[in-house]
């Protein structure tokens, strides 16, 4: 006669699934194992805890281990879950998309902090992937005109989906535009007063040095260029047609391109061009003022 199978408590699950995945090098054991037990049981980190006790019952279990068995394999928690916190809010993701980072929540502070006193704020957000930079711009400045472009089909099926679960599906106009090309929008009141972008930076070169949860899972087309100045390159090179005087510029770096992005912007005569850290220390985001 078989043994009775063990059962489990939340927190006995989550401690056990804890130390297993730190035994084998998972990234983040501990918030690995809670994120992925609170999206099966539906419940937030902190009511795992208040929950402690909780029986995980047999269906619950075997789902639970099979998103474990994927976090094993390389699987990024967000794409597992479908969702990421992006300042503060619940963003929807999927492997389309690149996985909102905290260091673009500084593009977006940042970005409307250079454009703050404007009063009918217009504002394109280039290479919007999940939609988190023209979402959040959208609900922060509730007047805001805003567009959003991404040559991916797939992106913008995300972002739009992104848009209607915070409510502004009305206020954010998605479209597919290839940034090599001349097809980003220009809205006819003049220009956008904030052109803000989180573009592919990473060198071909660096690719095979990434983390596999990178490499492995998240779309390249929206990590990665040749030589890793492409984008750069083409957004400003089109400031001057997209910005309105007076509009603000603000882009997402690799850390190694401050320098010659900074260049670049001094060249094409943007004032007020400042080069600013991220929460490690590295330089992170180019902004400049468009003169005229």
């Amino acid at each position: 006669m078989s043994e009775p199978a063990r059962e489990w408590t939340a927190m006995e699950l989550v401690k056990t699934t804890a130390s297993f995945f730190q035994e084998r090098g998972v990234g983040e054991p501990r918030l690995s194992a809670e994120l992925l037990l609170g999206h099966v049981l539906r419940e937030e980190r902190l009511q795992l805890y208040l929950h402690h006790g909780r029986p995980v019952y047999p269906a619950e279990l075997e789902r639970y281990r099979e998103l474990c068995r994927k976090r094993l394999e390389g699987w990024p928690v967000q794409y597992l879950t479908g969702e990421q916190f992006f300042l503060g809010r619940r963003f929807m993701v999927d492997s389309r998309v690149l996985i909102p980072r905290p260091e673009t929540e500084l593009v977006v502070e940042y970005g409307l902090e250079r454009v703050s006193s404007r009063s009918s704020l217009s504002v394109l957000d280039v290479g919007t992937g999940s939609g988190c930079i023209a979402v959040s711009v959208a609900l922060a400045v509730p007047d805001a005109l805003v567009a959003a472009v991404d040559i991916s089909e797939g992106a913008l099926e995300v972002a739009r989906s992104n848009a209607r679960l915070h409510g502004v599906e009305d206020r954010v106009r998605f479209s597919r535009a290839d940034l090599f090309s001349d097809e980003l929008p220009v809205v006819n009141a003049g220009g956008y007063d904030l052109v803000i972008s989180n573009p592919p930076y990473i060198p071909d070169r660096e690719w095979e040095g990434l983390q596999i949860e990178v490499r492995g899972y998240e779309p390249r087309q929206a990590l990665t260029v040749p030589e890793g100045m492409e984008c750069y390159r083409a957004l400003v090179s089109r400031s001057c047609m997209l910005l309105r005087p007076g509009g603000i510029i603000c882009l997402e770096l690799h850390a190694d391109a401050a320098r010659q992005v900074k260049e670049m912007l001094e060249e094409k005569g943007f004032a007020d061009v400042a080069v600013l850290q991220d929460y490690s220390g590295f330089d992170r985001i180019a902004l400049g003022r468009r003169i005229a």
